[in-house]
């Protein structure tokens, strides 16, 4: 997918020129105000960018729905696209059923997409199945909990048989119950449907459990993207994500220690103990750990409550936004770290620790990880 577009926005000029992921979800993040809304319009069609390319699939003609050097600007309403916003906007006079059939009987009517072979057919019957809201069809949407409304309303996008997945913050509206109820079925939607998705979010717990590939705006200038891995651990960018400051890890269900509840999750360079919540030995995870759970010792600690201790190598230290603080961007020097890309990890440490312990770029430290949290 290929994004290149300009837009003049009131305070900044919306620049930005993307090659995408062809699925799963790419988050679009940044603080209130940086065009990530602006540029979701944009692929959509309700804003005329200038200077603009957009297609969603390189190899499919039809996919091109805007290319101003070809004088090309397909309309909203002939782009198959699926659009989700903050807040449900379903149609207050139908039931759940009726929402649906509106949304897929529109579709019908333009020109029927045709999947390739194997995909995720993301059909009327399928998007209730994949949001799991078959129980909710002949309830007035009226009815509906905060989080059954937007499930309702992603299962009316996808009943459009899309080609691209648009979602504007559509858990912004939620409390955090209701959050944590509809994010399991975002993972599946993620998972299983072979179209690429858009997501806007300024909430980086969402990122971290969702996101794929990872974006960051700033004033309408794209300061990061790829992979959401690579993108959450680099320690050149210019957003403060303050306490939730950290990195994410992809790894494997290594063991199960029954007797204390904990799971054993290996990864390139080292692995962590983590809650088990019901996982399974062999299953992929997610894992979250944050700077300020990250502690240093330059010896192997011994007799410490701290389960988790990682050798690793000083990448770069960095001064924090207060003065008394520094960031240790480490790189896991296990055994193992040549069997995939090297793992990363951040401490948020004290300049006075750093100092009395000899930190230095190149150090050779164990990471002592007080939490980390199983995100998928």
């Amino acid at each position: 997918m290929q994004i290149r577009l300009q837009l003049q926005r009131p305070d900044f000029l919306l620049d930005v020129d993307l090659r995408l992921p062809a699925r799963g979800i790419t988050a679009l993040y940044g603080a209130s105000g940086s065009g990530k809304t602006s540029l979701l319009r944009c692929v959509a069609g309700l804003e005329r960018a200038k200077q603009a390319l957009v297609q969603i699939d390189d190899q499919d003609p039809d996919s091109l729905w805007q290319d101003d050097a070809k004088r090309l600007f397909v309309p909203t309403y002939q782009r198959p696209l699926g659009y989700v916003f903050q807040e449900a906007s379903l149609l207050p006079h139908m039931n759940v059923q009726q929402n649906l059939q509106f949304g897929h009987q529109r579709a019908m009517r333009q020109t029927p997409l045709v999947h390739k072979a194997g995909d995720a057919d993301p059909s009327l019957s399928q998007a209730i199945d994949l949001l799991g809201i078959g129980k909710l069809l002949q309830r007035n949407v009226t009815d509906l909990s905060g989080g059954e409304r937007q499930r309702v309303a992603i299962a009316r996008a996808l009943a459009t048989r899309p080609k691209l997945l648009l979602m504007d913050e559509p858990l912004a509206s939620l409390d955090h119950a209701r959050k944590q109820e509809v994010l399991p079925w975002l993972e599946r939607l993620r998972d299983e449907l072979n179209i690429p998705m858009l997501y806007v979010s300024h909430a980086s717990d969402e990122v971290a459990r969702l996101a794929d590939s990872l974006v960051m705006l700033t004033a309408g200038r794209v300061v990061a993207a790829g992979p959401v891995t690579e993108v959450l651990a680099r320690m050149d960018l210019p957003m403060n994500l303050g306490e939730d400051l950290g990195v994410l890890i992809e790894g494997d269900v290594s063991a199960l220690d029954e007797s204390w509840h904990l799971a054993h999750v290996s990864f390139a360079g080292g692995a962590l103990w983590v809650k088990d919540r019901q996982l399974r030995v062999g299953q992929k995870v997610r894992l979250r750990v944050l700077a300020r759970d990250v502690s240093l010792a330059i010896t192997q600690p011994t007799h410490t409550s701290i389960q988790n201790l990682l050798p690793c190598r000083v990448v770069t230290i960095t001064p924090d936004a207060h003065a008394s603080q520094s960031l240790v961007q480490l790189r896991l020097h296990g055994d193992d770290v040549g069997k995939g890309p090297p793992n990363m990890l951040i401490a948020r440490i004290t300049q006075r620790s750093a100092h009395q312990l000899g930190i230095a770029e190149g150090s050779l430290v164990w990471a002592q990880v007080k939490a980390a949290a199983l995100v998928s």
